[in-house]
């Protein structure tokens, strides 16, 4: 029987005069791997630190495991910006010993790209003060992972990590023994990771079984049976979920939900998008031509980051724009955007951008655009319109974009100086909708937007007649509104790829590879010994590598039996001359590994 770790007991929350969470009881179990949704402001972070023992409940209690090793990814780092990242990743370990350490490697080329840290400055020795939040965040993963922990409780973690560094994390907390609760926007993460979600609502805290698609089908199933009055909120959770069961195969690793039944739930739900109706209505409001780039280059200041660009962006088309950090991703953006607002009068470094007469774009970029404090919510979208045509006869006010948009009517009236970041996103990308943009291009749309949101953007992208491009590290975002992937691979150029954000990651993968290092040229007749030596060097590595990580293991159980027995003096010292002995043999082996990397 799994071993519970942390209990909630009748809980209760409130802030002002809003209840957050109003009598919850949960548990925490060994093996656990709990996602939590919810809408933003609905209570999530306050729970999860209410479980890491960082915020007291107002009523209730919460009681943890006596001995429970845990570690938590705040929203808000603590880490001292005077000191070195090796300082705070690695501590005092000696270079042989964490270069010897699977686990550290595993975790330092995962998040950044190597074990030298590429992207900074002084690798290891980058002092953290003048370091991105981003990159700080990064910093303090990797501070948690690589530490042996009971409980992980991650609040966000795949905030500034890119595809690459998202699939690398689920990965490696799958391969993980500890128990997770984990916030997180991100579907397809959650539906690698977890197999339970926890879903805030209303003071309330819903449990279900299963990753994001199980979640899915629970949830809609819910409302059908319950026949609640919230119909908006019950077709879109059924349309999300005839997205997940009409999509790309094995979205989610372990479907458990009943597949008849969702089949029938969803037997009347029309497919996300009527493609060739919105590619009738696009051609009719832009005509042919939309972007034509005739042999472009993209730089940055001296940088090229694009070179001998031929592409067409045609009438309805929906791109999703992925690639690495530093690609040229923004930067393509960019340079389209500028040609549009001038008419084709400011180009490229070179080449040529043909820009539609029809073209009317709207661009949503990273930062969030000021708007007036002093206006109210409704106030600042009516400036834009106060009605909008959506194609296909549909019509909305601004009000009732508005509510689709999570702002209530109450909501509507509160001044914008007082919303959150999440919500000043979403009113940024009510306002860009209202103006009725044939193009649009969307810079990382999903920050800040909590899963509810994100449902009703989709589903409004849906039924938009335009063409699009959608850059974002959320691939659940990406594979729902676009048609079409296109990649920057880094090396100055754009390609499409059939095969979407799986061939992405196969195709980084395999350069990587390329790039390693090669070994030094033997000579002729040393060539098939220096093989076989090569060859028999990485066996012995491999079989090192698990012996580590035994002894690693040993290690963290005689340190809980010396806890356990801190009275029984006898005991502790047999324990103690044990423990003694196992690292004397792993820093044998941790020598031999160095030795045999040289040679492999």
């Amino acid at each position: 029987m799994a071993v519970n770790l942390v209990n909630v007991e009748a809980v209760s929350k409130v802030y002002g005069t809003r209840t957050l969470l109003d009598g919850i009881s949960l548990g925490v179990s060994e093996g656990d791997r709990i996602g939590v949704v919810g809408r933003n402001g609905d209570g999530k972070t306050t729970l999860i630190r209410m479980i890491a023992k960082l915020e007291e409940p107002d009523s209730g209690r919460v009681t943890q495991n006596s001995g429970l090793r845990m570690g938590v990814l705040t929203q808000h780092d603590s880490l001292d910006p005077a000191a070195t990242v090796r300082h705070e990743i690695i501590g005092d370990m000696a270079d042989h010993e964490w270069a010897g350490n699977a686990k550290i490697r595993d975790v330092l080329t995962g998040l950044f790209g190597g074990l030298d840290l590429p992207g900074f400055g002084q690798g290891l020795d980058t002092v953290i003060g003048p370091l991105s939040g981003g990159e700080r965040r990064r910093i303090a993963l990797a501070q948690l992972l690589i530490a042996d922990q009971d409980l992980l409780i991650l609040d966000e973690p795949t905030n500034h990590l890119d595809v690459e560094g998202i699939s690398w994390l689920a990965k490696h907390l799958q391969e993980r023994r500890s128990a997770l609760v984990c916030v997180t926007h991100d579907r397809w993460f959650l539906d690698q990771v977890c197999t339970r979600m926890w879903d805030v609502q209303r003071g309330d805290v819903h449990e279900y079984e299963g990753g994001y698609s199980d979640y899915v089908f629970a949830r809609a199933e819910r409302d059908r049976i319950a026949a609640t009055e919230e119909s908006k909120r019950q077709n879109l959770m059924r349309k999300e979920l005839a997205w997940l069961r009409r999509g790309a195969p094995a979205r989610t690793s372990k479907p458990r939900y009943r597949i008849e039944a969702a089949n029938e739930l969803i037997a009347d739900v029309p497919p996300p998008r009527d493609t060739s109706e919105l590619m009738k209505f696009a051609n009719a409001r832009l005509g042919k031509t939309v972007f034509d780039l005739e042999d472009v280059t993209v730089q940055a200041g001296p940088k090229t980051l694009l070179e001998h660009l031929t592409w067409h962006l045609g009438p309805g088309d929906r791109v999703g724009l992925v690639g690495v950090n530093g690609a040229g991703k923004t930067s393509l953006l960019r340079a389209l955007a500028e040609a549009a607002r001038t008419q084709g009068e400011v180009q490229p470094a070179k080449g040529k951008v043909i820009v539609g007469r029809t073209v009317k774009l709207a661009y949503l970029s990273q930062e969030v655009g000021e708007l007036d404090p002093s206006l109210r919510v409704l106030e600042a979208v009516q400036r834009v319109r106060d009605r909008v045509d959506l194609g296909k006869g549909r019509e909305m006010t601004a009000g009732q974009l508005c509510e689709q948009f999570g702002f209530t009517k109450e909501k509507q009236w509160t001044p914008v100086g007082d919303l959150s970041g999440g919500e000043r996103r979403r009113l940024q990308i009510l306002r860009l909708l209202m103006d009725e943009p044939n193009v649009l291009f969307l810079d990382e749309p999903t920050n800040d937007l909590d899963i509810e949101t994100l449902t009703q953007l989709e589903d409004l992208l849906d039924g938009w007649p335009g063409s699009m491009i959608v850059i974002s590290h959320d691939r659940f975002f990406v594979e729902r509104t676009t048609d079409t992937v296109m990649a920057l691979l880094g090396d100055a150029s754009l390609r499409m790829l059939p095969r979407g954000l799986d061939e992405y990651l196969e195709r980084r993968r395999k350069m990587i590879e390329a790039a390693a290092p090669a070994p030094a040229p033997a000579s002729a007749g040393a060539k098939t010994s220096a093989s076989g030596d090569s060859r028999a060097a990485k066996k012995e590595l491999q079989k090192i590598e698990r012996q580590l990580n035994k002894l690693s293991d040993r290690e963290s159980g005689l340190h809980a039996q010396i806890a356990e027995n801190s009275t029984d003096y006898d005991k502790v010292a047999k324990l103690d001359a044990e423990l003694r002995e196992l690292l004397s043999d792993r820093d044998d082996l941790e020598m031999r590994w160095l030795e045999l990397a040289e040679e492999a």
